[in-house]
């Protein structure tokens, strides 16, 4: 049966203002911490942990909560004055698919936005599975043409669609119709009926001397291609999982289509963008907790991906590696993106959401070997037709500049032209700043914000994501985090909000305002 997902949840004004009231209750209050008390990052967090807290315990309507839902505080991410606390939920002990939301808080430990997944409160559902761990295994393992391999199956509630329902979680190994597949099928736990599918595969198509960027310099553990502080960072040959090591710690010999020489590009390019989120975002490694994620170099495929737990990097129709900090820096991007809140964005935003990475991992680098740019894979030529994507003119390679109700049902690197071409506007405006002119979809005029200020809005809109993710739900992030961000300042919200409207994204029903 095909399921009717949310495009977005937003608050409506009354039920905003009815949280809003409940928060100015809060910060009213003796309870309040002051702001000098407030001075430090781990005092802040604690605030805003304790007023989301408070909150939640509240169970304002917006959180759609039932009598038998509880609700559990994630791990916390902070950016400059602002807090972003996630929450998981269950039901009745039994964890919620589509349930989650993020409580936003500011300097003063006031909650200020709050993002929800779920659209409706989950009425009474009997929690006991007809259907067996087992049975419900197999039916996700028929989803794929060939399975390697089985992971545990998990009940859940799933609230994804229009009517709640008690479901295994149940995720399999091994090929689909599209190629490698690690596949989590939803099961339904009385009928076995699939109710939905996520694919975590996502796919692109020392000193050390690298084919791309040359002779370079990086830090190692030891004699080992293994970052000495972020924690799972190494590069391994992908046919034994074997980490790169060296006598003389010199890594690579230039040619491309040598793992090695592969490895000193792909860990080059993560501990770059590594130093990029951590300077430009405030971010602690890949996955916001000081780690990241193993590169295994050496993939018999003209294709690069993450699954979820490594990234796997193949060649191109040259045999070389794709190292590049825009292939490397969007599969790396991509595990960002699933481990902010909400996980993988959904409603086919995850390309366009990891190529932001890609190109921002890029500019920051600023190579002489891969100057800055927005096109995607130029430098790997993955086909030997040159770069495969295109943010400044996405048409020109293919896919669609404007948003429309068939970008959701594209294929998923084509759906990522409405958010590149957005992107691409919010940086670097229709003149280009140096790379050429970028049409749009109305006809207006835009002057861009540059890469860093674009990415930092980018990324304060993931901090505020839930598993409903869209396109219209990132133009209500996206201007709630310049908002915020840039707090008495309109002129990175209006750029945001022309941006949107320039790739036709229409506006949202109570979308935020700026009134500095």
């Amino acid at each position: 049966m095909k399921r009717k997902i949310p495009l977005i949840i937003v608050l409506a004004t009354a039920t905003a203002g009815s949280l809003t009231m409940a928060v100015l209750s809060h910060s009213a209050s003796a309870e309040q911490t002051s702001p000098a008390t407030a001075s430090s990052s781990a005092d802040s967090v604690a605030l805003a942990k304790s007023t989301a807290a408070r909150v939640v315990a509240s169970r304002p309507q917006v959180l759609h909560a039932g009598k038998y839902d509880a609700f559990q505080q994630q791990a916390v991410a902070s950016y400059q004055s602002l807090t972003y606390v996630p929450y998981a939920r269950t039901y009745k002990g039994v964890t919620v698919q589509g349930g989650d939301f993020v409580v936003q808080t500011d300097a003063a430990g006031q909650a200020i936005y709050t993002s929800v997944a779920q659209s409706a409160a989950i009425g009474e559902l009997p929690v006991t599975p007809k259907l067996t761990a087992a049975k419900a295994t197999r039916i996700a393992k028929a989803q794929l043409k060939t399975v390697t391999g089985v992971e545990d199956a998990t009940l859940v509630v799933d609230a994804t669609g229009d009517t709640a329902r008690l479901a295994w979680s149940a995720t399999v190994d091994g090929t689909g119709a599209d190629g490698r597949s690690r596949l989590t099928v939803t099961v339904d736990a009385l009928t076995g009926e699939v109710l939905g599918t996520t694919e975590h595969i996502t796919d692109v198509t020392a000193t050390g001397q690298g084919a791309i960027y040359g002779d370079v310099q990086f830090e190692t553990t030891g004699n080992a291609l293994q970052d000495p502080q972020i924690n799972r960072l190494v590069c391994q040959d992908a046919a034994n999982n074997r980490t790169f090591t060296s006598q003389d710690n010199t890594f690579g010999n230039g040619d491309g289509t040598d793992r090695e020489t592969g490895c000193v590009d792909s860990f080059f390019v993560a501990q770059k963008q590594n130093e990029m989120l951590a300077q430009w975002l405030g971010r602690d490694g890949q996955d916001g907790q000081g780690g990241s994620f193993p590169l295994r170099v050496g993939l018999q495929d003209q294709n690069a991906f993450f699954d979820g737990t490594q990234v796997q990097v193949g060649f191109n129709t040259r045999g070389e590696f794709l190292g590049s900090a825009d292939v490397l820096g969007h599969e790396l991007g991509h595990a960002i993106d699933a481990t902010t809140p909400g996980g993988i964005s959904g409603g086919n935003t995850s390309e366009f959401v990891a190529d932001t990475f890609g190109a921002a991992t890029e500019a920051f680098i600023n190579s002489p070997n891969d100057k800055p740019d927005f096109t995607v894979g130029e430098e790997v030529d993955l086909l030997g037709t040159g770069p495969i994507r295109d943010m400044r003119n996405p048409q020109s390679l293919g896919a669609d500049n404007c948003f429309s109700g068939q970008t959701e049902r594209d294929e998923v690197h084509d759906a990522a032209g409405p958010g590149n071409h957005w992107f691409f506007l919010l940086s670097q405006g229709t003149g280009g700043n140096g790379q050429g002119a970028s049409p749009t979809c109305d006809n207006s005029t835009i002057t861009g914000l540059g890469i860093e200020n674009a990415m930092k809005i980018m990324f304060n809109a993931m901090l505020l994501k839930n598993s409903n993710s869209s396109y219209p739900q990132y133009r209500v992030l996206t201007l709630q985090a310049a908002k915020t961000i840039f707090a008495g300042s309109c002129t990175e919200f209006d750029t945001v909000k022309a941006a949107w409207d320039a790739v036709a994204v229409p506006p949202q029903n109570n979308e935020p305002t700026c009134n500095a």
